[in-house]
């Protein structure tokens, strides 16, 4: 998968399908699978760090996954966040930023939030040769600004955002917690192909948090979330049976060992 080809999907009518990864093995399993694209969010800081916003996640944290995940896929196109901090200052703190991520990760593009707003960013980092995919609707990273996770519903102000993302040459745009009129008029508009999330099934392509799809999130369901698996129980149950062995002297046996 390439940015163009992916770019392309639309046109083709070909839904796309996106999920996030942080590591090797998960990255490998999921490519091996056949998603189109694997992001690396800054969603790792709550998945993986325990944080409760994306806030705290560093450029250098998703330089260092970023890279994990690139060097696991084979097929996959592989886009990485730009974290709160790294752009918000101007087109040039932007592009710096970009590069980086581009240059010491492998991946093909990088994701950041906003629209009108950022619709420089997004320019000056289309013109330094760093594909950008866009992020309108909720946006995590301004979770402080606006007092919450919201569905988004005002039509009109998020197909603005969602055409500035467009115009300034971004190949797709992530519709983050949208209601489903408001994505399905932003679908229709726009020709870059748009991925929900929480957005309803009129998006051109869907992404997910892997770890909440896979059931992995202990007492995480939003209503928009269709879990996969129930890796929760299934990791806890395992290592209950471990323990319980080991204390029991009934794991290892001579048959665990080497003579």
């Amino acid at each position: 998968m390439t940015v163009p080809r992916f770019a392309a999907a639309k046109g083709r009518g070909e839904r796309l399908a996106m999920l996030t990864a942080y590591d090797f093995p998960t990255a490998a399993r999921l490519d091996a699978a056949g998603v189109d694209a694997l992001l690396v969010g800054d969603s790792l800081g709550v998945v993986l760090q325990g944080h409760a916003t994306t806030l705290p996640v560093t450029l250098e944290q998703m330089i260092y996954h970023g890279e994990i995940v690139a060097r696991a896929a084979k097929q996959a196109l592989v886009v990485v966040d730009l974290p709160f901090g790294s752009y918000q200052t101007g087109e040039r703190a932007a592009v710096e930023a970009g590069c980086r991520v581009v240059k010491e990760t492998g991946c093909a593009a990088v994701k950041l939030e906003g629209g009108r707003t950022q619709f420089a960013a997004i320019r000056a980092l289309v013109d330094a040769g760093v594909p950008v995919m866009g992020h309108v609707g909720l946006r995590p990273q301004a979770v402080n600004v606006v007092g919450g996770y919201r569905i988004q519903r005002e039509t009109e102000s998020l197909l603005h955002d969602a055409r500035a993302v467009e115009d300034a040459g971004a190949f797709a745009v992530v519709l983050e917690l949208v209601s489903i009129e408001a994505a399905a008029a932003v679908s229709r508009t726009l020709s870059i192909p748009t991925i929900g999330i929480g957005s309803g099934p009129h998006c051109d392509g869907q992404v997910l948090v892997t770890p909440d799809m896979l059931g992995g999130t202990d007492g995480f369901r939003p209503r928009f979330l269709k879990t996969y698996g129930n890796l929760h129980a299934m990791e806890t149950e395992a290592a209950a049976a471990y323990i319980a062995d080991v204390k029991a002297g009934h794991y290892p046996t001579e048959d665990h060992g080497h003579r």
